[in-house]
């Protein structure tokens, strides 16, 4: 496993496999966890070579405190990248990827920035979009793998290949769980004992609401969990959204031949933990 903090050095490396080896791509904020290690173990079955990079990306941040909180475990994500035998890994500091000018570009992504994740992270879109272009440019990869535990994420990476007219697949991967169905999430390391057994409630609801609209309206589902997040004692729910999975917007009316998926945002305390299911 090799590792490389500058562009120039990744990309030197890089440039003799371009045309010859398929090369994979990984973006990670690091403090990696088995959810990750999915994603690249899938991309070495597939591929010639896989890229990992760690970097915490400070545009798509609206919250300072949850930037400077953020798990930085660099030391244990490189003995975990060894183990799952990953090829290369970018690990650029912000000047290295920003040089002096920390902002975001500007995205139309057709309105699903809006939705959801949009309506509550203000520009958080405009600096995901940012820096997965910027790493496209450096790492250029064949194909890109991404989780679908950010499903809306997954969505807009999609659409920037799409805009930016990137040579480039992009592959959604299974959520990861842990055994009592929580989403796996760098963040889940942050919970306290007693948010932690209390955050699988969260799958068990989105399981719940996935049965019930078998049967009943988006609307009934959705003021049924509302209700069910009311009584919960300590897990707050920030949203919860039954939506189209190609356009994001929200069900108003079920129609056949339609992909819906469940999306909903809960605060365990200061933690905010993002999860879904298709429906």
């Amino acid at each position: 496993m090799q590792v490389f903090e500058s562009i120039l050095s990744i990309q030197k490396h890089l440039f003799p496999f371009c045309k010859e080896k398929s090369i994979a791509f990984v973006p990670t904020m690091g403090a990696l966890h088995e959810g990750h290690l999915s994603l690249i173990k899938k991309a070495k079955k597939e591929n010639d070579l896989v890229v990992v990079s760690i970097f915490i990306n400070p545009t798509q941040f609206d919250n300072d405190a949850d930037l400077i909180k953020y798990p930085r475990t660099i030391d244990a994500d490189l003995d975990l990248l060894k183990k799952v035998d990953c090829d290369i890994v970018f690990i650029p500091t912000v000047e290295e990827i920003y040089a002096k000018n920390i902002n975001s570009q500007h995205f139309n992504f057709g309105g699903i920035e809006h939705e959801m994740e949009g309506k509550f992270r203000d520009g958080h879109f405009d600096g995901v979009g940012t820096i997965v272009k910027r790493l496209f440019e450096i790492v250029k990869p064949n194909t890109a793998y991404f989780g679908e535990k950010d499903f809306q994420q997954l969505q807009i990476i999609k659409k920037l290949v799409a805009i930016e007219r990137l040579p480039i697949k992009v592959v959604g991967c299974a959520i990861f769980r842990e055994k009592d169905g929580l989403a796996m999430s760098s963040r889940n390391t942050r919970l306290t004992s007693e948010y932690r057994d209390a955050a699988p409630f969260i799958y068990k609801i989105l399981k719940k609401a996935k049965k019930k609209f078998l049967t009943k309206s988006a609307k009934k589902v959705s003021k049924w969990v509302k209700k069910k997040f009311k009584k919960h004692p300590i897990l707050k729910l920030e949203y919860f959204v039954i939506a189209d999975e190609e356009t994001l917007k929200e069900v108003l009316k079920k129609k056949k031949n339609k992909d819906y998926r469940a999306f909903l945002a809960v605060f365990a305390g200061e933690i905010r933990l993002i999860d879904n299911l298709s429906l």
